[in-house]
């Protein structure tokens, strides 16, 4: 007989966006022709930008040819690729990494799951709350957790981020051994600046522990003073893992593609520098045959000159969507977060609504889908996170339907 992993069956029931999609499809069902405006799941809608679909196309040409065909690839990411990604890292940010402390995958979510593997499952585990729900599910798959207890799960430690500290939480009280973080935040759309981030850093280096850093909206920061890859903070490279994604930048969300840093210098409590670069090498060459070729070609354009321009515009088209949004919300007087530097706004419920009430209300009445603040965790109940990804058409269209039908 044939026993399963028991630390899945630990997992609150339904993962967050297929439960919105059940509730939308069922919606649906019962009012046939009628059109959904969705500002929900963060999923992008904008066209692959000229040059770097050039770019794919022309090496699926290559691919079609005997001559020129290829096949595996480097586990750990094509060498130009990484080198290119080294040299953005130098030239856009002043860090100073090494072409072979960045491993390309399949995109960040991958990643962010994947990363937990290559630790104890005794480690503690802090989270911001709210936080995406990979970083959180991922590490009760890993058994990291004795349980859901109706509100969160037990043995994590929860690092709260509301309107008080303006969303970006204090440091865990006592030592815990992975600290993940995500700035911009989603789904709150915090940013955070230096000296923020490095308490974080800090601590870190004083308890031994490894921060898991996601940037996948690194590219919406346009305001200086924030923080855009966490190797800006001196000492960073001893202690954190960086997670990327060319998903919400170049609109790679189907194509999937997205890169983990991890510097030879990180440290362990159990092993020196190296041993967790080594241990991840590792598990991409025993688990991963790399990502795309096809795809891989796209981001190395997405990184030329051209591709920056691209993708700069394309952010700044999704950036123009979120202060639609925001402003039309605030104007009917729901209490706005984020929007700015981020693609996500983060809205209090009116009138004392749970986030599941006020998802079902705005897709009875207004007939717009939005994400439930709860489903990010304990404190995100109240909330919801609005999105910017949609075509500039349907976010005003959305945006004045609840206008219509929603009073602050």
């Amino acid at each position: 007989m044939a026993f399963v992993n028991e630390n899945f069956l630990s997992l609150a029931s339904g993962y967050l966006f297929p439960e919105i999609a059940r509730r939308t499809k069922a919606w649906q069902d019962k009012n046939p022709g009628q059109k959904v405006l969705r500002l929900g799941i963060g999923n992008t809608t904008e066209a692959i930008t000229p040059h770097i679909a050039k770019a794919m196309h022309d090496k699926i040409d290559l691919l079609s040819r005997r001559e020129t065909y290829t096949g595996y690839g480097d586990e750990q990411g094509d060498t130009a690729l990484r080198t290119a990604l080294r040299d953005f890292y130098r030239s856009e940010y002043g860090v100073v990494l090494e072409a072979d402390d960045f491993f390309i995958s399949d995109g960040a979510k991958s990643d962010a799951a994947n990363i937990q593997e290559l630790f104890s499952p005794s480690m503690v585990v802090a989270v911001q709350d709210p936080a995406y729900p990979v970083y959180v599910d991922s590490n009760v798959v890993g058994g990291r957790s004795t349980g859901y207890n109706g509100t969160n799960y037990d043995g994590f430690v929860y690092l709260e981020s509301n309107s008080s500290n303006g969303f970006i939480p204090d440091v865990p009280q006592g030592k815990v051994d992975l600290i993940y973080l995500c700035f911009p935040n989603n789904p709150t759309g915090a940013v955070i600046t230096r000296s923020q981030l490095k308490r974080f850093v800090d601590y870190a280096l004083e308890n031994r522990s490894v921060i898991i850093y996601d940037a996948a909206y690194a590219d919406y920061i346009r305001e200086p003073g924030y923080v855009r890859t966490i190797y800006e903070i001196e000492g960073a490279s001893r202690c954190a893992i960086e997670i990327n994604s060319f998903s919400k930048n170049a609109g790679f969300t189907g194509v999937r593609l997205g890169w983990a840093v991890v510097p030879r210098t990180v440290e362990s409590e159990n092993g020196g520098p190296g041993t967790i670069h080594r241990l991840w090498n590792r598990r991409q060459c025993t688990f991963f045959n790399g990502a795309s070729n096809i795809a891989q070609a796209g981001g190395l354009a997405a990184l030329s000159p051209e591709g920056r321009a691209e993708c700069r515009k394309l952010v700044d088209y999704y950036l123009g969507n979120a202060d639609i949004i925001k402003k039309g919300l605030e104007s009917i007087g729901l209490v706005c977060y984020g929007g700015v530097n981020s693609p996500y706004i983060w809205a209090r419920c009116p009138h004392g609504m749970t986030s599941w009430e006020f998802f079902d209300y705005l897709l009875e009445h207004a007939h717009v889908v939005v994400t439930p603040g709860s489903g990010f965790g304990p404190a995100g109940e109240g909330y919801v996170r609005v999105s910017s990804y949609g075509h500039r058409e349907d976010v005003v269209a959305a945006v004045e339907s609840i206008k219509e039908h929603v009073h602050g």
